[in-house]
């Protein structure tokens, strides 16, 4: 059966719901009036009200409010999630064991549940994000300015990883720190503590055939920039070159229907 669907069931059908929807490792949606108890790294209680629990494959357990994104209780993947009767009343329980947290919901009444074999072969794409930006750059180092020649991405320095470190046709360094979005006076302070590691230890981070030292330009990369920001770059002497990162997202096969049947 791929999925099965109850509305109002009793006790004993709910348990057996439940307990069959763990059991083939199906995803599991609830609404009920329920109470919930966390006990583990810290103790709440949520008295009795109406929710959405959610129950997925990988162990996760979600129970969601009428309001907010976000799971008022949860229990991450690998979690062991298990349904018992309890003096007539009906509990699921949700066990971690490091760090050990236990997630209890007691059930007053199920309104309907289900439970479904889901079928998803896919991968969230995304696109227009700084990785994107810095795949763009790699490939089409001009765009940041002419001669620019890409070293390293992700390089690593004392106070963190450089996005992309290049140099320029003078054969000065240049280090660059991306953001997808508008840049604030955080981007340039990051950008501003690569710079004075590289120009405090430039011999470190150099080739033996490359002790000349050079002149370290720092380029902040972003599609604009803030009031606040713009008054730093210029205070720190730091460059900023507008940039937006492409949001095509990349083809890829297509799955048709024949491979759910």
């Amino acid at each position: 059966m791929k999925y099965k669907l109850l509305e109002n069931p009793s006790i004993d059908e709910s348990f057996d719901l439940i307990n069959d929807g763990l059991r083939k490792k199906a995803t599991i949606i609830i609404f009920a009036c329920c109470k919930v108890i966390y006990e583990g790294r810290a103790i709440s209680q949520l008295d009795f009200g109406e929710r959405i629990i959610l129950i997925k494959p990988d162990g996760s357990f979600l129970i969601h409010q009428e309001k907010k994104v976000e799971p008022v209780n949860w229990q991450p993947p690998k979690s062991r999630s298990r349904v018992l009767i309890k003096n007539n009343k009906l509990f699921i329980e949700s066990l971690r064991r490091t760090p050990k947290e236990r997630l209890e919901v007691e059930i007053n009444k199920i309104h309907f549940g289900n439970y479904s074999l889901v079928e998803d072969y896919q991968e969230l794409q995304l696109a227009g994000y700084e990785k994107d930006m810095g795949d763009m750059i790699m490939k089409h180092p001009n765009m940041i300015e002419e001669g620019f020649k890409p070293i390293n991405r992700e390089y690593a320095t004392e106070h963190g990883f450089i996005d992309i470190l290049g140099k320029d046709r003078e054969g000065n360094l240049m280090v660059l720190e991306l953001k997808s979005r508008k840049a604030g006076v955080n981007g340039v302070k990051q950008l501003k503590r690569y710079l004075t590691d590289f120009e405090n230890n430039q011999d470190s981070h150099l080739k033996s055939s490359e002790v000349e030292r050079k002149k370290v330009r720092g380029i902040l990369v972003a599609p604009s920039i803030d009031e606040k920001a713009k008054e730093l770059i210029e205070e720190e002497k730091i460059e900023f070159k507008a940039l937006k990162p492409p949001k095509e997202l990349k083809k890829d096969k297509i799955i048709t229907l024949d491979h759910f049947n």
